[in-house]
């Protein structure tokens, strides 16, 4: 079994090779080389055939992602459209959406957000009240959301809103594929704590999206967020592909499309990343803080090497139960709950860098840039170019307890989904959403 998997992945990554060889050029743009990647399935891979993927595995998908950046390809377009949109819309839409929304993201043509929480209803996502309102072919659209990654640059959004406030809440939810360049759509930028802002806020006013726009059944669109989700938990965990951007940016307002494909292809092995949330994206890096601690001396210090030892422990679990959950799969198994584990584990493991950063670098770790001219000058000052990562990432490491599901949420869905143990008592699942008490 094992010797064959081998065989079959050593086949795709040469007939991958061999398409890289055939269609890679420097010269075109970057839409036309999308174009190319994403109609020939390559882009995004692990999605079914019939949504221009090629059903490979999870690992194999990023066996593939590796391949094309080794080749000194530009990737496929990343983001919430390749990482969320596109697998929910394969998994419950129709083949009509698939081949107007999937098709669009996998050659970059378009840029999605996520529009799910709101300020009264992030972990309680289900307790969310902006409002879809039926005015013939159409619903009009009233509310707001927040913590929108990448909004700013976002064509579509995948927006939840309650159709049905008699339902119970959680049957009053569709799931909506929603233009983000309309009137009564205002997206503002959220400054976080690193001086970034790849959050945002989002306000709806009688903004307006058709019926066709529905993916998955009306006020069924619990069912297709839950898929979105699992698919963000899976991606932001410990182990994961994680939804960073790639060199270049897809959609029609970044401005990247018409350009030479090129200038953005990687160099020098170099891994592909941009913009949103900056170097403290780049997740928990063990190897990072131990070559800082080794050159200041830092190394020394017992309970510091314990501590880098266990981040790096965190990092290679991960990495192992990312090739369980995928020998599992493949042989028709599962491991309940591991997209949650995972989310948990890679909280930790951003939690543990701060600590383990702000130790290294000492005094040092209160200085913080917070704009370009601001970092030059700051590298210049100290002579330490890495000082920027590990106060990014010391002030960003507050945040991924809590997007994508906060570390609480995750407890209880292991607890009740996984393990079985009872919920805590109430008649949310019954009670007419329009009843129940409302978030502050």
């Amino acid at each position: 079994m094992a010797i064959a998997q081998d065989q079959t992945t050593t086949d795709v990554i040469d007939e991958l090779r061999a398409w890289l060889e055939d269609n890679w050029d420097t010269d075109i743009t970057v839409a036309q080389w999308w174009e190319r990647l994403g109609l020939s399935g390559w882009a995004a891979s692990g999605l079914p055939e019939n949504a221009y993927g090629k059903g490979l595995s999870r690992n194999d998908v990023v066996r593939v992602q590796s391949e094309i950046s080794r080749f000194g390809a530009l990737g496929p377009p990343a983001g919430l459209g390749l990482l969320l949109a596109a697998p929910t819309i394969a998994t419950h839409g129709s083949q009509e959406q698939i081949d107007r929304y999937v098709k669009d993201i996998v050659t970059g043509q378009q840029a999605w957000c996520q529009l799910f929480s709101e300020p009264g209803a992030g972990s309680d996502l289900a307790g969310l009240t902006t409002r879809a309102e039926r005015d013939g072919d159409e619903f009009v659209i009233n509310g707001q959301k927040v913590w929108t990654s990448g909004g700013q640059y976002a064509d579509l959004g995948m927006l939840l809103a309650r159709t049905n406030p008699e339902a119970p809440k959680h049957q009053g939810i569709t799931w909506f594929a929603i233009d983000m360049h309309q009137p009564g759509v205002e997206v503002r930028p959220l400054r976080e704590l690193t001086g970034r802002a790849m959050f945002n806020e989002v306000f709806f006013s009688d903004a307006r999206v058709s019926v066709d726009a529905i993916v998955g059944d009306l006020n069924n669109g619990w069912a297709a967020a839950n898929t979105t989700l699992a698919h963000e938990r899976a991606g932001l965990g410990s182990g994961g592909g994680g939804g960073g951007y790639g060199a270049a940016l897809p959609g029609t307002v970044a401005g990247f499309l018409e350009k030479r494909v090129g200038d953005f292809a990687p160099k020098g092995g170099q891994e592909q990343r941009a913009g949103g949330g900056g170097q403290a994206l780049r997740g928990a890096s063990a190897k990072l803080l131990i070559d800082l601690a080794k050159g200041n001396g830092t190394i020394t210090d017992p309970s510091l090497r314990q501590g880098l030892m266990r981040l790096y422990t965190l990092g290679e679990l991960g990495r192992y139960n990312g090739l369980r959950l995928k020998a599992i799969k493949e042989s028709g198994g599962d491991i309940p709950g591991m997209a949650n584990l995972s989310k948990l584990a890679m909280s930790e493991m951003m939690r543990l860098t701060r600590d383990l950063g702000l130790r290294i670098v000492g005094p040092a770790g209160m200085l913080h840039a917070y704009d370009t001219e601001s970092r030059a000058k700051l590298d210049e000052a100290t002579g330490n170019p890495f000082l920027g990562m590990v106060t990014e990432m010391a002030l960003f490491a507050q945040a991924p307890p809590i997007y994508g599901g906060t570390d609480q949420v995750q407890r209880n869905i292991i607890g009740e989904r996984v393990l079985g143990l009872p919920k805590e008592p109430n008649d949310d699942r019954t009670r007419p959403f329009s009843e129940l008490p409302k978030n502050a």
